[in-house]
C-alpha cells in the first residue's frame, strides 16, 4: 500500500488500534478522529494526528478527508459494556447513526472524495439463523442488534452516490489482545471453571484480530471490489467446540456450563443477543476476492493467541 492519508473514526477501539498501527508501519498517515484527543492519545502510536470532532457535525476536520485514501468508520459505544436498558439501547444506536451521517456531510462537502469508505458492521445484521449458514447474500434477522446494525450501514449508503466505492465489512467476534471478547472468554479458564454458554450447541462466527486488519487493508486496496464483506474465518464452530479448544491450549478443563437461565438473569436482553445467538456466517465474498487467511482455523488462531509472547498476545491480556 503506497503512502497516503487514511481518516479513522473510532481508531482508539480494539480493531482501530491495530489497523492504525499496521497502516502506519507502511507509511500511511493516521488521522484519528476523537471526541477527546487528550484522553485517547496513549492509545495509539506516535505519529498519529488526533483531530477533534463530536461525532455528530462535519467541522473545521473535514479537510482531512478531502484527498485522503479511504476513510473508516469503526465508531460505536460498546455492546459488552452494561446491561441494555432503553438509555444504552440508544446511545448503541445513535453512537452508530449520527457520526455515519457526520462522515458523509464530509465527503460531500470534499472535493476531492477519498478512494474508498469502510463502513464498520457486524454479523448481528442476520440476528439468530441458528442451523442455516449466512453468506453476504441473507437477508437482515430480528431482534434489536440486527436492527441497530442495519441502520448503522444505512446511515453511510449515500458516499455512493457521490461516487465513492463503499465497502462494509460485517465482523464476526474478534479474538486478540488487549479488548474484544477475547479477555472474557479466558478469565474463567484462569480459574479452572470455563465452560460453554448455554447448550453450547450454538454457532460462533470469529476471526483473529490480525485476519480481520488483513482483510480490511486488502479491501482497501482492491479497487474492484465493494459492497458488503463477511469478515470471519471460514470454519465457524460451535460454542463447546471453541471451549474445548480454549481448554486444550490453556491446559484448562471445560467442564462448568452456564445456563442460559443464568445468563439472562445476570445480562438480560443482551445475553439472547450475543451470548446464547447462533450464527454461522461464512467469507464469501473474501474468499472468492482472492483473500487468504492466516487464521483459518480456530486451534490454530487460539494457540497463537496462547503463546507467550506471540503477536496474538497472552491468554492473560
Amino acid at each position: 500500500m503506497t503512502a497516503d492519508r487514511v481518516v479513522i473514526a473510532g481508531a482508539s477501539g480494539f480493531i482501530g488500534r491495530a489497523l492504525a498501527r499496521e497502516l502506519m508501519a507502511d507509511g500511511v498517515e493516521i488521522v484519528a478522529l476523537t471526541r477527546d484527543p487528550e484522553a485517547n492519545r496513549h492509545r495509539l502510536p506516535n505519529g498519529v494526528l488526533f483531530v477533534a470532532w463530536d461525532g455528530r457535525t462535519a467541522g473545521e476536520w473535514v479537510r482531512y478527508v478531502d484527498g485522503a485514501l479511504a476513510v473508516v468508520n469503526l465508531t460505536g459505544d460498546s455492546l459488552a459494556k452494561g446491561r441494555w436498558t432503553k438509555a444504552k439501547k440508544r446511545r448503541i444506536l445513535d453512537s452508530r447513526t449520527a457520526p455515519g451521517a457526520a462522515l458523509v456531510e464530509a465527503i460531500r462537502r470534499a472535493q476531492a472524495k477519498p478512494h474508498v469508505f469502510v463502513q464498520g458492521s457486524a454479523i448481528g445484521f442476520y440476528g439468530s439463523p441458528g442451523e442455516r449458514e449466512v453468506d453476504e447474500t441473507a437477508r437482515a434477522g430480528e431482534g434489536v442488534l440486527a436492527e441497530v446494525v442495519r441502520r448503522w450501514e444505512g446511515s453511510t449508503r449515500d458516499v455512493e452516490s457521490l461516487g465513492v466505492r463503499r465497502v462494509v465489512v460485517r465482523s464476526g467476534l474478534v479474538l486478540g489482545r488487549g479488548g474484544g471478547v477475547w479477555p472474557s472468554l479466558v478469565r474463567p479458564f484462569r480459574f479452572f471453571v470455563g465452560g460453554p454458554l448455554g447448550s453450547g450447541r450454538q454457532w460462533f462466527s470469529w476471526i483473529h484480530l490480525e485476519d480481520e486488519v488483513r482483510a480490511i487493508r486488502f479491501l482497501i486496496g482492491r479497487e474492484d471490489l465493494s459492497g458488503v464483506f463477511n469478515l470471519t474465518a471460514p470454519r465457524p464452530l460451535r460454542q463447546r467446540e471453541l471451549c474445548r479448544k480454549i481448554g486444550t491450549a490453556m491446559r484448562r478443563p471445560c467442564w462448568v456450563p452456564v445456563p442460559a437461565m443464568v445468563l439472562r438473569v445476570l445480562f438480560g436482553e443482551k445475553a439472547g443477543q450475543t451470548l446464547l445467538v447462533s450464527q454461522r456466517a461464512v467469507p464469501r465474498r473474501l474468499g472468492a476476492g482472492g483473500f487468504e487467511f492466516r487464521y483459518p482455523d480456530a486451534s490454530a488462531a487460539i494457540a497463537a493467541l496462547v503463546r507467550p509472547g506471540s503477536r496474538g498476545g497472552s491468554a492473560g491480556d
